[in-house]
């Protein structure tokens, strides 16, 4: 029934009152310059029917049975994730704001690690309260962006075993801005903090690869980045990180979130 309301809404955001048409508009004009217009249209309309789909999809996560999550959201290789917890390392999850990620709290199930996520406080104190109540229904301890260093500190300490999960494709305010590279063609500010807790508490990496199989049906896939991460010189596990994300947008970019600017703090490169 989701899926009807889905399509009307889709015709409503997109055909009367333009949600945010333009702003999809230009950041798809900015990542993909030598698409013709028409390509860039047929991606628009399709990033807008995900949008809708996604948008109920995450009000339905408040009352969906963990029986259903577990056949619509599935984690196809969790073995990653227990080698890593047998070898007594805690793990930071990087993923980015494409297809579903609210249902992405039903890793639970899947693996003995505590899970905690790292979410942007929203301004909106009713939605920001909502929408860390529909997360920590599936036992996620959320942590807001502002006390990542402090909460990550305090755990140390402690002998369970967490899971972080990141999602660090948005971009970081521009005066906290410390690392800049080339992202879907554009030279922006990037988000480190994950490259850094990681080395900081010998933390592994591992990339989480969401895909839409059809309508209300997605699979996760992890792969790792490292075990290792003080091997690596400063920004390597980052651009590694912006690298996957990069070939997961472009392989169906209808499925990343374009209805944020995404470039604001774009510049050319020197």
């Amino acid at each position: 029934m989701i899926y009807i309301v889905s399509d009307i809404l889709y015709y409503f955001l997109y055909y009367v009152i333009s949600y945010r048409k333009n702003v999809v508009r230009e950041n798809l004009k900015l990542a993909y310059p030598n698409k013709s217009i028409r390509e860039r249209r047929e991606i628009e309309r399709k990033n807008f029917r995900n949008l809708t789909d996604v948008f109920l999809e995450t009000f339905k996560s408040t009352n969906i049975k963990e029986d259903e999550l577990k056949k619509r959201f599935i984690f196809k290789n969790p073995e990653l994730l227990e080698r890593i917890y047998n070898n007594k390392q805690d793990v930071i999850v990087m993923c980015s704001h494409y297809c579903c990620w609210e249902w992405v709290f039903g890793v639970r199930n899947i693996t003995n690690f505590k899970i905690n996520a790292i979410y942007k406080q929203l301004s909106n104190k009713y939605f920001d309260k909502l929408t860390k109540s529909r997360r920590s229904q599936y036992g996620a301890n959320m942590i807001k962006t502002k006390d990542t260093f402090k909460e990550i500190s305090r755990q140390a300490e402690l002998k369970e075993l967490n899971w972080y999960g990141f999602a660090s494709d948005q971009s970081p305010k521009k005066s906290k801005a410390v690392y800049w590279n080339n992202f879907l063609n554009n030279w922006v500010p990037i988000h480190i903090g994950a490259e850094i807790i990681a080395k900081k508490y010998n933390m592994a990496i591992v990339f989480m690869d969401v895909q839409k199989i059809k309508r209300g049906y997605y699979e996760a896939s992890f792969s790792l980045i490292t075990d290792k991460p003080k091997d690596f010189k400063d920004f390597q596990l980052t651009d590694k990180y912006i690298e996957l994300v990069e070939k997961q947008v472009n392989s169906k970019p209808e499925y990343y979130t374009w209805t944020h600017r995404r470039f604001k703090h774009r510049k050319i490169a020197n």
